[in-house]
């Protein structure tokens, strides 16, 4: 393996540690010329909770997604191998999955309709992860959910992408399409024969500098990929790229990504990316994964984070519970940005029990809670751990997290909020309270009505200024 080649992977690495993408710092944002994008932005930082689904025929496996093919990534992503020890074998079954990918169950519309009613305002999918498994009717490979190997290429659900995208927005979700700039299926990418041998990693098999005309046939198709999908799968209001590695000035892998971006603004002109890493006029939108800022960030930001152990289906898998969903919501907003959270569903074409059920009881919070989400802004102290807080114009919301059922709920509470008010109201109850300042902050007592032998997810307040 050459010097070039080592260095590069020390730089893959740190852009993607265990398969989780490092996030953009605040100062490295580019903000947009354009005033429509500018629009867009304060639109998208208003939706603050989206839908996100990794999904391909890696499911049937119950593994993480494509990760395990990177021989230079095993270390942590083939754990859950245990029928095989030959990884080229592995990767032979792998890349067959295709052939027995049969979502006979999968049902838009139903998917649609549980996202809308408990409270998501966007759907971000993957169509193609770095495995290049494309989850749409592309015409530049048979490796595609509707290719003549795959058994659901006869559904009448079988171009998914289409079939989501379309249930999605009859229900009034925005769409935001997932793409992965890396492919290992094709051989422009992943060719056989070059320097690497079949020691595969993340970047491509070869020096894109020694081969231009091979990169220059990725490039090609990459862009053919990403127009196909902004002009033939009707409005995207995101597109959401992957492989940070894949980048201008990083071992030769520039694809040119503005020249595509452009090109597809000339019929989406609305369209935001999100090229993940990167920095720069392409990363509108800041994505960090299966983590939360420690500070709010003022720039337009979404946390990925899944609602069981993994994005991709995993047998068995341990879901989060409403009030963890919950709380994890309130410290993504009050931080001022948008959670994207992620269910991969099973293999059948089915949403996970689970998922279901942690959904519709966030779903049931939000009902309640939701003004003091949607819409809102940041607002100090921000987040603290056991209080967070919003606003909308002149009101201020306040949040009070308790962690379990079993935590102890005090008649009086201390909101700590430092701005003034001239009244506060108890959400749920319309109620408004007595409160009186402190040195801490506005006193309040809870009415007999908001207290219970178990705490509630949270008891939220919205306060009027001054």
């Amino acid at each position: 393996m050459s010097e070039k080649i080592d260095n590069n992977e020390e730089q893959h690495e740190a852009i993607v540690e265990t398969g989780v993408h490092n996030f953009s710092k605040e100062e490295e944002w580019v903000k947009p010329e354009d005033p429509l994008l500018l629009e867009r932005l304060e639109w998208f930082k208003d939706q603050k909770l989206g839908l996100m689904m990794h999904w391909g025929p890696y499911s049937q496996l119950g593994l993480v997604e494509s990760w395990a093919l990177s021989d230079d990534d095993g270390n942590w992503s083939r754990d859950d191998i245990n029928w095989t020890d030959d990884m080229e074998e592995f990767k032979r079954q792998y890349f067959d999955l295709n052939r027995t990918f049969n979502p006979v169950r999968l049902q838009p519309d139903v998917w649609a309709e549980l996202a809308a009613d408990n409270g998501f305002r966007y759907f971000l999918f993957t169509t193609k992860h770095h495995d290049g498994f494309c989850m749409w009717d592309t015409h530049t490979t048979d490796y595609r959910v509707t290719g003549p190997d795959t058994p659901f290429h006869t559904h009448k659900y079988a171009d998914i992408c289409r079939e989501l995208f379309d249930a999605f927005r009859a229900k009034g979700l925005a769409i935001s399409a997932y793409f992965s700039k890396a492919d290992w299926h094709t051989p422009y990418y992943w060719a056989p024969g070059m320097e690497r041998g079949r020691h595969m990693w993340r970047g491509p098999s070869y020096d894109p500098e020694k081969y231009p005309w091979l990169w220059e046939k990725f490039v090609d198709f990459t862009h053919e990929q990403i127009m196909e999908l902004l002009t033939k799968y009707g409005r995207i209001d995101c597109l959401w790229l992957d492989a940070g590695w894949v980048r201008e000035g990083r071992s030769g892998q520039d694809i040119r990504l503005g020249e595509v971006v452009e090109r597809a603004r000339r019929t989406q002109p609305w369209l935001l990316a999100a090229d993940r890493t990167v920095g720069g006029p392409y990363e509108n939108i800041v994505t960090p994964e299966q983590t939360i800022p420690e500070r709010p960030m003022n720039i337009p930001w979404e946390s990925c984070i899944t609602m069981g152990t993994s994005f991709s289906f995993r047998y068995e898998d341990t879901y989060k519970t409403p009030r963890q969903l919950a709380h994890i919501l309130l410290e993504v907003v009050a931080k001022g940005g948008n959670l994207a959270l992620n269910v991969g569903p099973q293999p059948d074409g089915r949403l996970p029990e689970g998922a279901i059920r942690s959904m519709k009881g966030l779903g049931a919070w939000l009902k309640e809670n939701g003004e003091g989400i949607y819409g809102t802004r940041v607002c100090e102290p921000a987040f603290t751990g056991e209080w967070a807080f919003t606003r909308k114009d002149t009101t201020g919301y306040a949040f009070r997290l308790y962690r379990s059922e079993a935590e102890t709920v005090s008649r009086q509470l201390v909101i700590p909020y430092p701005g003034d008010v001239s009244r506060i109201e108890l959400i749920g109850t319309e109620e408004a309270l007595e409160f009186e300042r402190t040195t801490d902050g506005w006193a309040v007592t809870l009415p007999e009505t908001a207290l219970s032998e178990k705490a509630p997810i949270t008891h939220a307040f919205r306060m009027v200024t001054r």
